[in-house]
């Protein structure tokens, strides 16, 4: 198997985890609530907590991966949040396991601006969105095993070991696994070549001039106005994303069995899956048509959708678990649909607004910018369920049969604080990518023309330093011819050292003859 392939593999089994890894304490919010006497409000505030520190560590993130090996990167990242996983299933407070988010946020941070810059990369403009609609649908297949590992044996106990803890340490084992493998075996293109020889690199700058080259070119990335855009849009359509994280709970407080909740999750993030590769496709193909356009559109279409299927999904269908059928058909159809805006238009349009030599500060940059912001979507969900519509926490000691009625209250309250935090959110991200029809042809030319400028200097460079290299070979030959010749004229046993010249008795003779014979000349 060739060099690449085993790459590619391996990084979309490092993103397997990491977005396993991510969905392990949503599908559990229920668990844990409960064994840490925590209020949604302060279950939000750990995604909120990890998302903080995970955006304060993608300058980090990009840093690595300019200066370093990249697989190395996204290895180190993997063991790191392996660590901070395994602290999260020992922990026994909330404040230990708030710790522990925050450190899982550094490990995490430092892999995805990797991972989507060796995609960038390894594609060109007619098959990108392809490429990064396979890496969304290997992360959301990692998002349906960690939410298929913790709902499923989140009720459970093994040895006296709460189930949602062991799903902790099964995730956090099979990461350290994935690291390793990635450590071995990947290859990253910048360092080594298809033929699996090492790339001469060029010397390392000091850490200051490198830290204040990062700083500069993200400055420059930061004033390119389709980036703010992309930023701007991906705040708000990040921010539905994070408010299903209570979705599993929501469905449950309806009275959804586990087994169903799981099923039920599991179709939303196939559909997303799919619906990712679909999109990425159809950008590439609408792209070809429609060059200054053609990805827009498609994320219009796509974030437009999702305000009237949250309505029909949280307000419209019964609060009853009987509906089991149409509410997984209605989260399958949302699912497809809202999931093609990541491949299908910003991953792609980053690579094209932006030199090859910046991808990894554009997305590194993303990253954070989205990451802190959406972060308070869980937290807000809380609040607005708890403070606005009315959501109560289980009192101790409850009948079975208020138990149940608080429970369905609380799922009406959470619906509706679900649909808030998606369509509003969804009708401003729709509004926002109207204004890249304007900047992104303009900014995609300019990057095109920086390359080309780029490229022709460096053609230049190289003709001058060919040129010196010439030179200095025929100035070093002239050296050289010089040098045979004085070696000649002298050629001798002299020692330089203050000897002398050593004559044999052949040789006197032979100068003895000499001199006879010219002595002769002259006297004839």
């Amino acid at each position: 198997m060739r060099s690449g392939t085993v790459t590619l593999i391996l990084v979309n089994l490092a993103g397997i985890m990491e977005r396993a890894d991510e969905s392990l304490l949503p599908g559990v919010y229920k668990e844990v609530g409960a064994a840490l006497h925590a209020s949604p409000t302060r279950l939000g505030s750990l995604t909120l907590f990890r998302s903080i520190v995970q955006s304060s560590c993608y300058p980090l993130a990009a840093y690595l991966s300019v200066r370093h090996n990249r697989t190395h990167v996204i290895a180190l990242g993997a063991l790191l949040w392996a660590a901070a996983t395994f602290l999260v299933a020992i922990s026994s407070t909330f404040t230990e396991v708030a710790i522990s988010r925050g450190l899982n946020g550094i490990g995490l941070a430092i892999v995805t601006p990797a991972i989507q810059s060796l995609v960038a990369d390894s594609t060109d403009d007619s098959n990108r969105g392809t490429a990064f609609g396979w890496l969304q649908l290997t992360g959301n297949l990692g998002s349906i095993i960690g939410g298929l590992i913790s709902v499923l044996i989140a009720s459970t106990t093994f040895m006296g070991i709460p189930g949602w803890r062991i799903a902790f340490h099964i995730v956090g084992l099979l990461s350290v696994i994935i690291g390793i493998l990635v450590r071995l075996f990947a290859n990253d293109p910048r360092f080594v070549d298809s033929d699996g020889q090492k790339r001469e690199q060029p010397p390392h700058k000091p850490l200051k001039e490198e830290v204040k080259g990062l700083i500069k070119e993200a400055k420059a990335v930061i004033k390119i106005p389709s980036f703010q855009i992309l930023v701007a849009q991906g705040v708000s359509g990040s921010f539905p994303w994070s408010s299903l994280s209570f979705a599993p709970m929501w469905l449950e407080l309806m009275g959804f069995s586990h087994e169903k909740t799981a099923v039920i999750w599991t179709m939303f993030n196939v559909a997303g899956s799919i619906g990712g590769l679909f999109g990425g496709k159809m950008g590439d193909v609408l792209a070809k048509r429609f060059p200054n356009g053609g990805r827009i559109i498609l994320s219009q279409i796509s974030s437009g959708s999702a305000i009237p299927l949250a309505a029909i999904l949280m307000l419209g269908l019964p609060d009853d678990p009987s509906s089991a059928a149409v509410h997984g058909f209605v989260f399958f159809v949302m699912g497809f649909f809202i999931s093609w805006n990541a491949p299908a238009t910003n991953n792609p349009i980053f690579a094209e607004i932006v030199p090859e030599r910046a991808r990894t500060s554009i997305y590194a940059l993303d990253r954070s910018f989205e990451s802190i912001l959406s972060s308070f979507a869980p937290p807000i969900v809380g609040i607005l369920a708890q403070h606005v519509y009315g959501y109560k926490p289980l009192q101790k000691g409850s009948t079975d049969s208020k138990k149940i009625e608080t429970d369905r209250e609380n799922a009406a309250s959470l619906g509706k604080a679900l649909y808030t935090a998606i369509g509003i959110p969804m009708a401003i991200c729709c509004g926002f990518y109207s204004f890249l029809y304007c900047t992104y042809p303009r900014d995609r030319d300019r990057a095109r023309m920086d390359a080309l400028i780029a490229s022709e200097m460096e053609m230049i460079d190289t003709e001058e330093e060919s040129h010196l290299r010439v030179s200095e070979y025929l100035d070093r030959g002239k050296e050289i011819s010089i040098s045979e010749v004085i070696d000649v004229d002298y050629e001798g046993d002299y020692d330089y050292n203050g000897g002398n010249l050593e004559f044999d008795e052949n040789d006197e003779e032979k100068l003895l003859s000499r001199d006879l014979t010219s002595s002769d000349v002259d006297k004839s």
